[in-house]
């Protein structure tokens, strides 16, 4: 039977030493994307996915490939394997690009060499600011939105139901979450990264970024496509590419794309690539909604069990 699917790629953080190693030894069409990536960067995405080390894996220009990489050669393992017919794809910030490839909007090669430059201009904007990031718990949207117009730094994600991330320089983000604790705002969490993503820090990347997809050809998507600036399905190749540029600098309505795409004729959401973030966001939107993970071999295993018993 054909499975109808959702399916989420998750973006930078969910990356980690050894990701899609399994799959290079133990599926060809794994094999084939990770060696296509190594020839075109020029430089070896594998041997870093592989074996790290984790500081290099963890920089923005070597991080972005590598996971576009790993959740490419994830998808082609399970569309070798599986009768799935793609219905909407998204993915959070990073994964947008490897939503918008599965969706035909560009080619493999061409995303890779979009997030490479994507990864290069924002680990630059990281180095040229003092920017940080911290996720707010249990809040109400209200509330941080309010601290954080009051504090002069920007929302960067609205993740799910009591997840919002703030981002911006890094002392009025410590000003902004002495604010929220007097709001009443009793769990915050600062976020280890190297700088304030999706806040008007990354401006300067965004308009570099902007000239450089301008010379990338789009499509109309084969299935739809759901982006994070929009929080909604958008198929028009220009205000794709629009999206895309604003998606640096802007925030990320992942808990919205996500209900567009529960809003479809869908039997099931697949999370593919490095880390279950998503599908621990989806605890928070929808836990009855059926929702499976690759990353490793032993996933596409779990998900053909699932599959027979339906």
């Amino acid at each position: 039977m054909v499975k109808k699917a959702g399916l989420m790629f998750a973006g930078q953080g969910s990356q980690y030493v050894g990701m899609g190693a399994d799959l290079y030894e133990k599926s060809d069409a794994a094999r084939e994307i990770i060696d296509l990536a190594d020839s075109k960067l020029g430089w070896s995405v594998s041997d870093v996915c592989f074996n790290g080390p984790e500081e290099k894996l963890t920089s923005s220009n070597v991080c972005q490939p590598a996971i576009y990489t790993v959740s490419a050669a994830c998808l082609r393992t399970v569309l070798e394997r599986f009768t799935i017919e793609p219905i909407i794809c998204g993915g959070l910030s990073l994964g947008e690009f490897s939503a918008a490839s599965a969706a035909g909007v560009f080619s493999f090669e061409d995303g890779l060499e979009l997030v490479q430059k994507r990864g290069e201009l924002m680990e630059k904007a990281c180095r040229d600011t003092e920017g940080a990031m911290a996720a707010v718990l249990k809040a109400e949207r209200e509330t941080v939105e309010k601290v954080c117009k009051d504090n002069d730094v920007d929302v960067a994600n609205y993740n799910c139901p009591g997840q919002i991330v703030i981002s911006g320089e890094k002392e009025k983000i410590e000003t902004a979450l002495q604010a929220l604790k007097q709001a009443g705002v009793s769990k915050t969490v600062p976020l280890e990264v190297d700088g304030a993503f999706h806040s008007r820090l990354m401006q300067p990347a965004a308009d570099k970024f902007g000239e450089i997809l301008a010379e990338t050809e789009f499509s109309e998507p084969q299935c739809e496509l759901v982006q994070n600036y929009a929080g909604n399905a958008v198929s028009d190749p220009g205000s794709i590419r629009n999206n895309f540029q604003k998606q640096v600098s802007g925030s990320v309505r992942w808990e919205e794309c996500v209900r567009t795409m529960l809003n479809r004729n869908i039997d099931c959401l697949i999370e593919i690539g490095p880390g279950k973030v998503l599908s621990g966001f989806m605890k928070r939107i929808d836990r009855k909604f059926p929702v499976y993970n690759v990353e490793k071999a032993d996933d596409l295993e779990t998900l053909e069990e699932v599959f027979q018993a339906d």
